[in-house]
């Protein structure tokens, strides 16, 4: 007869998720996921398998999590320029923040930790950053068409230079107590919609 598991795996997934967010995979030890979580690590590896697949899972549920909300707010009817500069302002005031700044992006994180050397890892970071990119393409190409930008402005050109920005400022804003240096890098780049 099987076992009822003494745990629920997805608020134990959203608990190793924070912490591999906060510390990254590497400062990440099985000894840390199984005083955090408190669940054992023979049902750790049981229910996720290893400290690996347990932060794919993690980053992936991180990636589910967050892309939606951009999408809607990139797609919604009306004017889409304005969407575009918000999400940019808000990735900037966060990159800014005293306490939200400190853990970054969790695809940022793995972009910098394990992509060069983690195909699977590369694979979910190459993943969120194709769907951004095609989001911000979309709202581009509905603002030129509504005429917000410029005709002579090419909307794939600036969705890969506003995903390489929100990168950026997730990067710098992890690394650096200076708000302005953030604030200033989004409002210069959004100079380039105009």
């Amino acid at each position: 007869m099987a076992r009822t598991k003494e745990f629920d795996p997805e608020a134990a997934l959203q608990a190793a998720l924070e912490l591999f967010w906060r510390r990254g995979f590497e400062a990440t030890s099985m000894a840390d996921l199984v005083e955090h979580l408190g669940i054992g690590r023979a049902s750790l590896y049981a229910t996720f398998g290893s400290k690996h697949e347990l932060y794919l899972k993690a980053l992936e549920r991180y990636d589910r999590a967050g892309l939606p909300p951009i999408m809607r707010e990139l797609s919604q009817p009306g004017p889409a320029l304005p969407a575009v500069r918000a999400l940019v302002r808000r990735y900037a005031t966060e990159a800014a923040d005293e306490e939200l700044r400190l853990n970054g992006c969790m695809v940022t994180n793995a972009a910098a930790e394990l992509a060069p050397h983690d195909p699977a890892a590369a694979r979910q970071v190459q993943r969120n950053w194709d769907q951004l990119e095609t989001v911000l393409h979309s709202a581009l190409i509905r603002a030129q068409a509504q005429g917000e930008l410029p005709a002579d402005h090419d909307p794939l050109t600036l969705a890969r230079m506003l995903l390489v920005l929100l990168q950026g400022l997730r990067v710098v804003g992890k690394a650096s107590a200076d708000p302005a240096r953030v604030r200033d890098a989004a409002e210069q780049a959004l100079a380039l919609l105009d």
